[in-house]
């Protein structure tokens, strides 16, 4: 079993590699530039490539262009990796649009502007009047 998780953990490393080179330097679709692939998940009979990718200009919005421009060039790329993997089958490549950027942007936020909040409040817990509020009166017991 661990020698098997090794091997696709190594496939998926390649395929990266590979489709990451491929795409910047012989792709000519306009619509593909600026793509970025995060990583690549294997099926465990290697049939299938999960490649999740991001883009460049991280406006926070998939592209159905973007996704339209790598769904075209799949079969291109798979030819491409059929060359380049000593593996008997080479995998069905599949896009994912990877969101984990922008949803480590929104967590960034959300934490700047908790931060925020609990500067501006020099006294947590007090009424703006200087009395304890409820939640102060509650911890005190």
């Amino acid at each position: 079993m661990a020698r098997e998780f090794q091997r696709s953990r190594r496939i998926e490393e390649r395929i990266q590699r590979l489709l990451s080179d491929v795409i910047r330097t012989q792709v000519r679709d306009p619509r593909v530039e600026g793509v970025v692939i995060t990583h690549v998940r294997v099926s465990r009979d290697l049939g299938v490539a999960w490649v999740y990718y991001a883009s460049y200009e991280g406006n926070g919005h998939l592209s159905p262009d973007l996704q339209a421009g790598l769904d075209r060039a799949s079969g291109f790329l798979r030819s491409h990796l059929a060359r380049e993997l000593n593996t008997r089958t080479v995998p069905e490549i599949r896009f994912r649009y990877d969101d984990l950027g922008e949803k480590s942007r929104e967590l960034d936020r959300l934490i700047d502007t908790a931060v925020g909040a609990s500067k501006s409040d020099p006294h947590p817990g007090q009424n703006p009047e200087g009395t304890e509020g409820p939640s102060a009166k509650a911890e005190k017991t």
